[in-house]
């Protein structure tokens, strides 16, 4: 069989082999194949794995060969499954492989938010402490967290592990989620109680047709003044306008993305000139430890295929 890895560049950077996938047959790495070349590759593609890249319906019908499509993501998007459905490809995502990586993220912005470590070590840095006359200059006011409350969106594995972590800070956790399946510890609200009580909003819920640009001025605008915004989940969900607005006027103390709508970033992107915000590259993601159980997942959901009992199947 012939398997096309689309983004090897993007999942490892030499740190992790691609051996492991030789067994199961013919393997072509690209560092970070382009829809137009993809488009020409396809053709006689038996494996199909890939990250953010583009598999519409125009690469699909192309595909004569075309078995399966194995994600190096837990997000899929960028894949036509109703195409996938008809054609009966099957295709299978790395569900919980970022787990840790991306709760441990989301409170490392909102720890350096709240105790303002960036800005006081850039202080110290500055000679602030050397020239101060006081042996704990009060430079930037700072919070605790315990007592916040954490609005969280979506509650599969990242949401769950997100609430963990925040309860062991003492805060106050409330959750939005379509699908509500009571626990007797979570406290599950309305989207609109969500956004009126929450200090802290973070986002960890896929990107669909139906909950696109959710965020957008009008729900800015129902946030509880001064809140905290996270989108660590996928850059379509927010109105970069709306976010860049937010918090030009004071309604947002701040905010953190590790998406954008365009990746890589372009020149334009409304948030780049943003105050009180920080942008991280889509890294939450990259420690060694996550990409290694990420190349295991992907690897055992081949073996699966091809025994016949395919596993984290999201189309079939």
């Amino acid at each position: 069989m012939k398997i096309v890895i689309t983004e090897g560049a993007v999942i490892s950077c030499g740190d992790i082999s691609f051996d492991g996938f030789n067994k199961f047959g013919d393997v072509k790495i690209f560092d970070n194949l382009k829809y137009n070349d993809l488009e020409k590759e396809i053709v006689d593609t038996d494996i199909l794995l890939c990250n953010k890249v583009n598999v519409d319906h125009n690469i699909l019908e192309k595909a004569k060969r075309l078995q399966y499509i194995g994600t190096f993501a837990t997000g899929y998007n960028n894949i036509d499954i109703e195409y996938c459905k008809q054609k009966g490809i099957t295709v299978c995502n790395a569900g919980s492989y970022s787990t840790n990586a991306i709760a441990q993220q989301t409170f490392g912005y909102i720890i350096n938010h709240f105790s303002k470590i960036n800005q006081y070590n850039g202080f110290v840095k500055d000679g602030g402490w050397i020239n101060s006359p006081l042996f704990s200059p009060i430079a930037f006011p700072t919070d605790e967290i315990a007592s916040k409350t954490l609005g969280i969106i979506g509650y599969g594995n990242i949401g769950k592990t997100v609430a963990k972590i925040a309860r062991a800070f003492e805060m106050n956790v409330i959750v939005y989620t379509r699908t509500v399946r009571e626990d007797g510890e979570t406290k599950f609200v309305s989207f609109d109680e969500l956004l009126k009580n929450s200090d802290i909003i973070t986002l960890h819920c896929p990107l669909t047709p139906d909950n696109a640009d959710m965020f957008d001025a009008d729900t800015f605008n129902r946030c509880k003044d001064g809140a905290y915004f996270i989108n660590t989940a996928r850059g379509g969900l927010v109105d970069e306008y709306a976010l860049r607005d937010a918090l030009t006027c004071g309604k947002l103390s701040g905010a953190a993305v590790d998406v954008v709508k365009q990746e890589p970033m372009s020149n334009d992107c409304p948030l780049l000139d943003a105050p009180n915000i920080t942008i991280t590259p889509h890294s939450g993601w990259v420690p060694l430890e996550t990409r290694k159980r990420l190349f295991k997942i992907v690897e055992d959901n081949i073996t699966a295929f091809l025994n016949g009992k395919p596993q984290n199947v999201v189309s079939k």
